[in-house]
């Protein structure tokens, strides 16, 4: 088994319930977001064509984060999921550097104990906040914490208003994400990289 997420552009309104559902899920602080939508703005005028790119980490079989961590604090889990240890992360931000797609957060000191609304946090930030650690690199965790305890879906793609986002087995030829990409041609973000990306793109 091989967790994977498959993106369909024709289907993405840029209307950011996956940045929020993500939010909510993890609890993070401002500026800080695991998944964000890009707008990508193509052709001149009158033929202008706007297209919503949704990003996240990307869960490389092949990843260059866990290659270069000096601690193993960056570990791939045999389901494809590539984690941080954040008991183990040092802060070197050597796989910060090292991510192609530039899909990693360092929290700066002090950054958790910004809340949205200045230093007083709210009741649902001083539950979450004490998750996160300064000094640390984060990530999207394609909600392992949900999938361990059983559940099907990340936050985003069951947030997702026009199911934009599908989520699934990549290595099962017959899961929905697998048919989507073979049926559609579904990419790979940078494949040139070798990394062997977990998320595939569909035009």
């Amino acid at each position: 088994m091989r967790y994977g997420m498959v993106i369909d552009l024709k289907r993405c309104v840029g209307c950011q319930a996956c940045t929020v559902a993500c939010k909510s899920e993890n609890g993070n602080g401002p500026g800080i977001m695991y998944t964000k939508v890009l707008d990508q703005v193509s052709g001149e005028y009158p033929n202008v064509r706007k297209q919503f790119v949704p990003v996240l980490c990307n869960h490389c079989k092949d990843a260059p984060c866990v290659r270069v961590c000096p601690t193993g604090a960056t570990y791939k889990r045999e389901d494809g999921l590539v984690l941080v240890d954040h008991n183990k992360c040092m802060g070197c931000r050597a796989c910060y550097v090292a991510c192609p797609y530039n899909n990693r957060i360092f929290l700066k000191r002090g950054k958790t104990k910004e809340g949205y609304y200045g230093k007083k946090l709210t009741p649902y930030e001083a539950v979450k906040y004490p998750e996160h650690q300064d000094g640390i690199v984060e990530k999207c965790k394609f909600c392992v914490d949900r999938i361990d305890a059983g559940l099907t879906e990340t936050s985003c793609t069951q947030t997702c208003p026009a199911d934009a986002r599908i989520f699934g087995d990549i290595d099962d030829p017959e899961s929905k994400v697998s048919r989507l990409i073979r049926s559609r041609g579904g990419r790979q973000p940078l494949c040139e990289d070798d990394t062997d990306p977990s998320v595939y793109y569909l035009d």
